[in-house]
């Protein structure tokens, strides 16, 4: 059984142009993955012929209020014109926006119960959006280490919010780095969300590095997406600890059953 396997244009091979990246992935049989289309050429993009499978979805924007709400769905309805001319198979979202270095421009210490239930009405607007324009979102985990005080962060987080939501315009984007440095039990963690993943993300930990580089049994993980019938998407999103050929090389080793 092989996974359809992709890979984060934008950590690898960093000193080519971004159509160049994507091109050479998709040359390598590899899907691509990108975060701001604004900073890129999206017709340079189009002509590579690539498989787009996952990309940023908005631009600003958060979930737990109404200003935020409406900048995140005016954001979002702008990228998903952006995404349908790729043919982009997952819009992403998280909690808030983020920042330089990933910190969240809304870092909240403490999410309310009413912000729980405005986030849920928010996420179906957007599925709303999703509908008419006819793409899908996603929803990512993160981790509080490297993105501090973010709400919505967590894998139980967004399992909560999706599931709550329950629609098909919007599945769960599972990021086995976050839930490794966030919560753990990965494997078990992939079993709830199961119903609702739409794409599954991986890089080792420490070091956001390639499958093989770090503390993760990315075979045994991979069986075990397997064996819980995951026929999903499954993205790197690392950096190479060597070349961009080598790094892909482990992951399609790790991720081929």
């Amino acid at each position: 059984m092989a996974f359809q396997l992709a890979a984060c244009a934008e950590m690898l091979w960093r000193d080519k142009p971004i159509h160049w990246r994507a091109a050479r992935l998709h040359e390598m049989g590899f899907g691509v993955g990108l975060w701001n289309w604004p900073e890129w050429d999206v017709g340079a993009l189009e002509k590579t012929g690539a498989t787009f499978t996952i990309m940023n979805g908005y631009l600003q924007g958060r979930l737990s209020d109404a200003e935020g709400a409406d900048m995140l769905l005016a954001s979002a309805r702008e990228t998903a014109q952006v995404g349908k001319r790729l043919g982009v198979q997952r819009l992403n979202l998280h909690g808030t926006g983020l920042g330089d270095q990933g910190l969240p421009i809304l870092q909240l210490a403490h999410v309310a119960p009413g912000m729980w239930l405005r986030a849920r009405d928010t996420l179906h607007r957007i599925c709303d959006l999703a509908e008419e324009e006819d793409v899908t979102f996603t929803l990512e985990n993160l981790n509080l280490r490297e993105h501090p005080s973010c709400p919505f962060n967590s894998t139980s987080d967004v399992l909560s919010l999706v599931a709550a939501v329950d629609r098909p315009q919007l599945r769960i984007n599972l990021d086995l780095y976050h839930t490794q440095i966030g919560e753990g039990d990965v494997i078990r963690h992939a079993q709830a969300c199961l119903p609702w993943i739409g794409e599954v993300q991986v890089a080792d930990n420490p070091g956001r590095f390639e499958p093989g580089t770090g503390e993760m049994n990315w075979p045994m993980i991979a069986r075990a997406l397997h064996d819980m019938g995951y026929a999903g998407p499954v993205g790197m999103e690392a950096y190479a600890k060597g070349t961009a050929e080598d790094a892909l090389a482990a992951f399609r080793a790790a991720f081929t059953l």
